[in-house]
């Protein structure tokens, strides 16, 4: 069964999975890059190979979730992926069900920082990036590989908003809520509440080893997490625009992305307008 690790774009998603991965996949807890492996991105191209299906139609493989995800379930084991996709429908076609799933984590940020990680990543200026985070019909694909795969990991992301609580209402399987922020300024007690959870879901009775949880923390910390990509890249890394040999930092502020030392006063405000109930169901106004 599937164990999802849910999230908007520059949310937290890919500390999260290095926090996961190496806490459950290495022997001691010390991170290492391949361990991300062990949590892949669903959708992507390898799991609709065996489906024909129109590559340049960004809708097409929606139709193949639910049964991508039946085959990777042939194996009986739980895997754990990674999406920015909705919870819900989209062409008709659901992302996926209770067959499929088991449960899962949501990580959420507060918009005005997530505004200023999405201009960066995406090399956006200010009226893309608040078009983007507020856009109901966005979606992303990998730009760098789109000849050869076309619109193979399309996900559908919608709005901040909406993401969000597409995972929040449905009630098909169990999904614990995070927030950013209550992961870095409590980091410990968060991921022991995490891998409970998980546990619990996945009725993983091991119990939990202490030290390596430790080990986990030291060793995926953001400046740690930040030198490594420094000294050997980082494969999720995008692109320059004007210059496709030098890439756009990955892990670029991290904990220093604060709106309230960084954001512009009139970003801050349109953000606040569009989305001000949400910001106050989660304690952020």
């Amino acid at each position: 069964m599937i164990f999802w690790i849910a999230s908007y774009p520059k949310s937290g998603n890919t500390w999260l999975r290095a926090l996961i991965s190496t806490y459950y996949y290495s022997e001691n807890g010390i991170f290492e890059d391949y361990l991300l492996k062990k949590i892949d991105q669903f959708p992507t191209k390898k799991y609709f190979k065996d489906y024909k299906y129109d590559k340049k139609n960004a809708g097409e493989t929606c139709k193949l979730w639910l049964k991508a995800q039946e085959k990777i379930n042939l194996k009986n084991e739980i895997k754990f992926f990674k999406t920015h996709n909705v919870f819900g429908k989209v062409n008709n076609f659901d992302f996926t069900n209770s067959q499929n799933s088991i449960g899962g984590l949501y990580v959420v940020r507060d918009p005005r920082n997530v505004i200023t990680s999405v201009k960066n990543h995406y090399q956006l200026n200010d009226e893309q990036a608040i078009e983007w985070i507020t856009n109901e019909n966005n979606f992303i694909y990998n730009v760098q590989n789109f000849e050869e795969n076309g619109f193979s990991d399309f996900q559908y992301i919608s709005s901040w908003r909406t993401n969000y609580k597409s995972w929040k209402v449905q009630k098909k399987i169990p999904i614990k809520f995070i927030k950013y922020e209550d992961l870095i300024n409590q980091t410990y007690i968060v991921v022991l509440e995490i891998i409970e959870h998980i546990n619990e879901i996945t009725k993983n009775n091991q119990k939990i080893d202490k030290q390596k949880l430790k080990n986990t923390l030291r060793s995926t910390n953001f400046e740690t997490l930040k030198k490594n990509e420094r000294d050997k890249g980082f494969s999720e890394a995008v692109p320059l625009r004007e210059d496709k040999n030098k890439k756009v930092p990955f892990f670029h502020l991290g904990p220093k992305n604060d709106w309230k030392k960084i954001l512009n006063s009139d970003l801050k405000l349109k953000i606040e307008k569009a989305f001000e109930q949400d910001l106050k169901e989660l304690s952020y106004l």
